[in-house]
């Protein structure tokens, strides 16, 4: 490596001191009264050195002007390279950029907002179509397809809405339509997967809820379950009372809402009435004559009180 090539770590003399010439051209690049202090020099290389001047402007804490002078070879005049604002050691910086489709957190999406998906999205493969051969994952499997055409079934292609005639209901378009797998693209593994796991972090068996509740979901009348190979182990909370109301929600997770774990008792009920129908209870019209509280005596002018 030749010296020419090599950066020099002492600074050239003639470019060290043109301070003034680098801080005019911060000035005029820069807003009045921003340029602050000279805060240092730096040789850049063979007869290259920056300099830098404290930023006073607001919102730029921390941050210095650069300005790199040069000399050429054997030359005494000092010329200006570039003028450039820089952070510091301890300057003040935004957060490091981050796309879109990185920053999006569950809940962020609102009415109207279109979130598009990567076409190599790894939640996601390739659906039946009717055209191609089934994915291995597919419910309708190679087994399926033989079975269909020993029994001379019509296969036919596209959707069944575009189709002139309902296909036979043996047929594998049919079968695809009727078990969901007539979409463009359907749940990988690993969709399952990140969903299973989302699902039983949420309303699993580790959390706080279900480790205090007397039963599990799986025993609980609130439970609605839920079709395809997540219905093993996931269902659906009805229970308006529960905390995971409406949710997908682990067999294995619980809350104090269970149909089962306390059943409230019932209301008293008074003993039916007792009907004696071999006797026959008198209800006089009128108070007997000696049922008050004063005795009853035959001449009213000598009761001095009178009657009650």
């Amino acid at each position: 490596m030749s010296a020419a090539t090599t950066r020099s770590r002492t600074p050239d003399r003639l470019c060290a001191e043109a301070v003034d010439l680098a801080r005019s051209a911060a000035e005029e690049a820069a807003a009045p009264g921003v340029v602050g202090e000279h805060a240092g020099l730096l040789s850049e290389g063979d007869r290259v050195v920056t300099h830098f001047f404290e930023c006073k402007e607001l919102g730029y804490r921390g941050w210095r002007w650069a300005v790199t002078v040069a000399r050429a070879s054997r030359a005494k005049v000092v010329t200006l390279d570039e003028v450039v604002l820089l952070p510091g050691p301890d300057a003040l910086l935004a957060p490091e950029w981050v796309p879109w489709s990185e920053r999006l957190r569950p809940g962020d999406m609102g009415p109207g907002d279109l979130l598009p998906t990567d076409a190599e999205d790894l939640r996601l493969e390739p659906g039946f179509s009717g055209e191609d051969e089934p994915v291995p994952s597919s419910a309708v499997s190679e087994e399926m397809a033989e079975l269909v055409e020993a029994e001379d079934a019509e296969v036919t292609a596209g959707a069944p809405a575009n189709l002139p005639a309902a296909p036979s209901r043996g047929s594998i378009a049919a079968v695809a339509e009727e078990l969901g797998m007539r979409r463009a693209r359907v749940l990988s593994r690993y969709g399952l997967h990140v969903a299973a796991d989302r699902w039983e972090e949420a309303f699993g068996a580790k959390t706080p809820m279900a480790q205090a509740a007397p039963a599990s979901c799986v025993t609980c009348g609130f439970l609605t379950p839920i079709g395809g190979s997540l219905g093993q182990a996931f269902g659906v909370c009805a229970n308006e009372f529960s905390p995971a109301d409406g949710r997908v929600v682990s067999l294995t997770y619980g809350c104090g809402g269970h149909s089962e774990a306390a059943v409230m008792p019932k209301p008293p009920r008074p003993a039916p009435p007792v009907i004696d129908e071999t006797r026959v209870d008198p209800f006089p019209l009128r108070p007997a004559a000696d049922s008050g509280s004063v005795s009853v005596t035959g001449d009213e002018e000598s009761a001095e009180l009178g009657h009650s």
